[in-house]
């Protein structure tokens, strides 16, 4: 599995959704179940997969799917291995 599937299956394991949902509007503000609970969650789950340790800026900031890879691009992961 590559990274972005490994990112990909987090964001749809999480917030039961497929994969066709993740796009540019899948943001904080524009999905209901991404509460600080769901956040918090899914930090976690990037942090242990990707074998991360986000700092608070990261954290607070990651509020979108896109964002979220250009974050892990800045701890080394990449997401150009598909």
């Amino acid at each position: 599995m590559n990274n972005r599937q490994k990112y990909n299956k987090i964001f749809t394991t999480l917030f039961n959704i497929n994969d066709s949902q993740l796009n540019k509007d899948f943001t904080f503000n524009n999905v209901e179940n991404w509460d600080s609970i769901a956040h918090l969650s899914l930090i976690t789950e990037l942090e242990d997969t990707f074998n991360v340790l986000f700092e608070i800026e990261d954290i607070l900031s990651f509020g979108s799917y896109e964002n979220g890879m250009r974050i892990l691009e800045k701890y080394k992961i990449s997401f150009n291995d598909f």
